[in-house]
């Protein structure tokens, strides 16, 4: 049995994706045709066909809750989508009630001792690293959760602590505590004569010995979905780097709405962990419609309508939405962040990261910021 652990839409799209690419995965959907578009204002999809699409197979998805809103909804959504897939999805209340940390360890220890594989979308989770010190022969994948991976992958390379980009490192009472599971989660995570270890990933990273990488090609999402409607003029993609305390929040606006003029954007699709309170800022301010996508924006776009340009900032879709859109003829560029748009307590590893993930993106265009 295959067991993965996901807790964000992403991460439970990219396991469908490696599930979907694994050798033997029926690679087309029979007798099922791909949908059309779904309500652009919403960013409400119909979800494709009833029932399974094929024969339920080793995989079972424990989704580990969040409890924000807008990541419980659209993993509601992804989940419907793999129990169409076949798969048995498992929705776990990990968090927000007392005990409830320690019910799920109690509950899913069983399962973790019968998985052959452990399947994890976010290797810098405490909650992850806490599963994994219950496991010692396991094979493992890490699936993409975004540009977090390429974080993660050099960290493995180069022997670091695993700390997430935008953190500043500080140790409080809670790291120190929970420093030795980070450290025998990071054991788990180097392959060992008994461990296999595969990175399941569309970015572009440089593996250290024993690590298998695997390509992720958005297969499943083009077999599934789409080809969408092209809209004229450009769709805005939203980022959380104001909530995350790099980017200082009136910079953001004003960049947005600089694109939004330039471009010809007339909508903003806004990331999951946008504030409200922003959300309805650039609103009044830019004159966007503001599009609350209820599944991953790789989707979202593949489904379209979608316009023939995508404006990004630095983050992940810079990297998967040319996969997901391969061939519709949608270009999709990524402007730059401009040092002083950074907060003074951002990272001091914010810049060079971002910078990278704008670099090392393929079939992008590059746009200068905005002045």
């Amino acid at each position: 049995m295959n067991l993965a652990f996901v807790e964000s839409p992403v991460q439970l799209l990219n396991v469908l994706e490696w599930a979907h690419a694994r050798p033997g995965a029926p690679q087309t959907l029979s007798g099922v045709p791909a949908q059309p578009c779904g309500r652009a204002r919403t960013g409400r999809t119909r979800l494709p066909g009833a029932g399974p699409h094929r024969a339920a197979t080793d995989l079972t998805v424990v989704v580990l809750s969040p409890t924000d809103p807008m990541s419980r909804g659209q993993l509601r959504r992804m989940a419907e989508l793999a129990r169409d897939e076949g798969y048995a999805v498992r929705w776990q209340e990990a968090r927000g009630r007392a005990g409830a940390p320690l019910k799920t360890l109690r509950e899913l220890g069983p399962m973790l001792h019968r998985a052959e594989r452990i399947v994890i979308g976010d290797p810098f989770s405490r909650y992850v690293q806490l599963l994994l010190t219950l496991v010692r022969s396991k094979d493992l994948t890490v699936v993409d959760d975004g540009t977090a991976t390429m974080e993660f992958v050099a960290q493995l390379a180069h022997g670091e602590k695993l700390v997430r980009w935008h953190r500043r490192g500080r140790r409080g009472p809670r790291e120190l505590v929970l420093a030795p599971v980070t450290f025998l989660a990071r054991r788990r995570l180097t392959p060992s004569r008994t461990r296999n270890v595969e990175v399941f990933t569309s970015m572009p990273v440089e593996p250290p010995p024993g690590v298998t990488v695997t390509a992720n090609r958005f297969a499943w999402t083009r077999s599934r979905f789409g080809p969408p409607r092209i809209t004229r003029g450009a769709d805005l993609v939203g980022t959380s780097l104001v909530e995350t305390g790099i980017v200082d929040p009136d910079q953001y606006v004003e960049a947005v709405r600089a694109l939004a003029r330039t471009h010809g954007a007339t909508r903003y699709f806004a990331h999951r962990r946008e504030s409200s309170e922003k959300l309805h800022r650039l609103a009044v301010e830019t004159g966007l419609e503001i599009v609350r996508p209820d599944l991953p924006l790789e989707l979202i776009a593949r489904r379209g309508p979608i316009g023939g340009t995508v404006l990004s900032f630095p983050s992940t879709v810079v990297h998967t939405l040319p996969l997901a859109l391969a061939g519709t003829g949608v270009k999709v560029a990524v402007c730059d962040i401009a040092p002083g748009w950074l907060r003074d307590g951002a990272s001091p590893r914010a810049q060079g990261f971002l910078a990278g993930v704008t670099g090392t993106a393929r079939d992008v265009q590059r746009l200068p910021a905005p002045a």
